[in-house]
C-alpha cells in the first residue's frame, strides 16, 4: 500500500470508527409482569372456564416501553426498559396466568377489567387501580351471578426498574386473588 493511500485511508477509517461508535445505543432490557413459578407448578387447564371480555389500561402507559412517574405531573418513557409486549397485553397475560394459579371456583366465568391507574414511581411505590366485573354461570342458569368491584393496591419499591416490576408483579397476584375471591358473589375487602 502506498504512503499516500495510507495517509488518506487512515483518517477516513478513524472517522468511520468514531461515527460507528457514536451510533451504538444502550441495550434494551425486557421485563414481564409474569413471575417465575416457584416450587411445583399446579396443573391447570388455562382459560378453561374463564373468558376475558374486555381488558383496558390507560392510554398514556399502554406501550411497549416502561413509563414511570416523575414528580407530581410528569411521565418518563424509559427507552431502554421495555415490557415483553404492550402493557395491556403484558398485564392481561400476567393476570390470566395468576388466575390459572388461583382459579375462580364458580364454574364458567367472564371477566371485564378496566385498569384506571398503573403507576411506577421509582424509589417509592408501584400502584394499580383496577375495576372489574365478574359474571359466573350461564345466561339460562338460575345461579348466574354478577359482581363489580374496585381495588387500589400500592406496594413499596426501590429505585430500580427491576424492583418496580417486582412490586407490580405482587400487585397483579393480589388482584388475581381478589378476583378469584369475588367468585363468591362479594367484593373482597
Amino acid at each position: 500500500m502506498s504512503q499516500r493511500l495510507r495517509t488518506t485511508l487512515a483518517p477516513a477509517l478513524l472517522c468511520l470508527c468514531a461515527v460507528l461508535a457514536g451510533c451504538r445505543s444502550a441495550p434494551v432490557h425486557y421485563h414481564t409482569l409474569t413471575p417465575l413459578l416457584g416450587g411445583t407448578a399446579r396443573s391447570v387447564q388455562p382459560g378453561a372456564n374463564l373468558v376475558i371480555e374486555r381488558f383496558t389500561v390507560p392510554p398514556q402507559v399502554d406501550r411497549a416501553q416502561i413509563v414511570v412517574r416523575q414528580g407530581n405531573n410528569g411521565l418518563a418513557i424509559l427507552e431502554t426498559e421495555w415490557w415483553g409486549a404492550s402493557l395491556a397485553d403484558e398485564l392481561q397475560s400476567a393476570l390470566v396466568d395468576q388466575l390459572n394459579q388461583h382459579p375462580i371456583n364458580a364454574g364458567r366465568a367472564s371477566l371485564r377489567v378496566d385498569v384506571q391507574r398503573f403507576d411506577l414511581v421509582p424509589g417509592r411505590y408501584a400502584l394499580i387501580d383496577v375495576k372489574w366485573r365478574l359474571r359466573t354461570g350461564r345466561a339460562d342458569d338460575d345461579t348466574r351471578m354478577q359482581v363489580s368491584c374496585q381495588s387500589v393496591l400500592q406496594t413499596p419499591s426501590g429505585d430500580s426498574v427491576e424492583e418496580l416490576v417486582q412490586a407490580q408483579q405482587g400487585n397483579v397476584e393480589k388482584i388475581a386473588l381478589m378476583i378469584s375471591a369475588s367468585g363468591s358473589g362479594k367484593c373482597p375487602s
